[in-house]
């Protein structure tokens, strides 16, 4: 957690287990940590860890089963990809479109970058 950030710490509970599913850290179905061991983790206040969740829970994200805890949804990772997806059109296009056309790229300086991203290469560059 970054205490410094002026984004909330509930919210980036949130954005960690986001991106755990993501990458494939928490599958459909899995049981996740319990709100009173990720607070220890994380060093933070149990009700935060609980707004977190909750809100996880309302995005339909998790699934509560009442005194056994939270487990991530079925349609999770659908639902964490098109918010992404929707924040990545509505947030960072924009700027990365702005830069394509302030550096005057080309289509050829574009397709090696898809490329390179495609081949897992663009770490490397």
């Amino acid at each position: 957690m970054d205490f410094k950030s002026t984004k909330g710490i509930y919210l980036q509970i949130v954005d960690n287990l986001c991106q755990q599913i993501l990458e494939g850290q928490l599958q459909s179905g899995d049981r996740v940590i319990s709100v009173r061991d990720l607070a220890a983790e994380f060093e933070v206040n149990h009700n935060t860890v609980m707004r977190a969740y909750a809100n996880l829970q309302e995005s339909g994200i998790f699934d509560n089963k009442r005194g056994i805890g939270f487990f991530v949804s079925e349609k999770a990772l659908d639902l964490i990809k098109a918010n992404e997806k929707s924040n990545f059109f509505s947030q960072e296009l924009p700027d990365f479109i702005l830069k394509v056309k302030l550096l005057k790229l080309t289509t050829t300086d574009l397709e090696e970058l898809l490329t390179a991203i495609k081949n897992n290469d663009y770490e490397d560059k």
